[in-house]
């Protein structure tokens, strides 16, 4: 895997973006960052999937108050038992309140996701038991920030919400 070379990059990165005031200042401005790359890319590739290694889907909701398409770049957890099913995490950067993005899954669970420029219907549900238990580990596997969330968060849940594909 060519990657692998920058792990030592990516491993750093990751520590920033999950310490306090990096999650901080990334909530603030990463998805202006990343709207630069995925027009530079066509699509393909945000800041964070180059800056730091991370696996990055575009989620296209409808807002829950405006009916307005809201577009997000998202970390995205593989699901390892069905490559074609992932996960989205609502940590908000370990922040207080939930993203916007759940609450307009909550409400309109059919979304559109880009995965490396190829994009898709799905329907999201939002993990239960076993399946919050299997994501969590997986989501830990992969992100460094997940664990240091959990302990800045107090208050709330911290919601999976499970991407499966819409076949009509």
């Amino acid at each position: 895997m060519p990657q692998k070379k920058y792990a030592p990059v990516h491993a750093l990165t990751q520590r920033i973006a999950a310490s306090p005031p990096g999650a901080w200042f990334y909530a603030r401005t990463l998805h202006l960052l990343d709207g630069i790359f995925l027009r530079w890319s066509g699509g393909r590739m945000t800041m964070s999937s180059l800056v730091a290694g991370l696996p990055v889907v575009i989620v296209t909701t409808t807002g829950a108050k405006s009916g307005l398409p809201r577009i997000i770049p998202l970390l995205c957890i593989r699901d390892e038992r069905d490559p074609a099913t992932f996960a989205i995490i609502a940590t908000n950067w370990g922040q207080p309140r939930y993203p916007a993005w759940y609450f307009n899954l909550k409400a309109t669970p059919r979304a559109t996701c880009s995965i490396d420029g190829t994009a898709g219907e799905y329907l999201a549900h939002e993990a239960t038991d076993e399946e919050y238990a299997r994501f969590w580990r997986y989501a830990v596997d992969t992100y460094v920030g997940y664990p240091l969330y959990k302990q800045r968060i107090q208050g709330r849940s911290i919601p999976i919400m499970v991407m499966t594909p819409y076949n009509p």
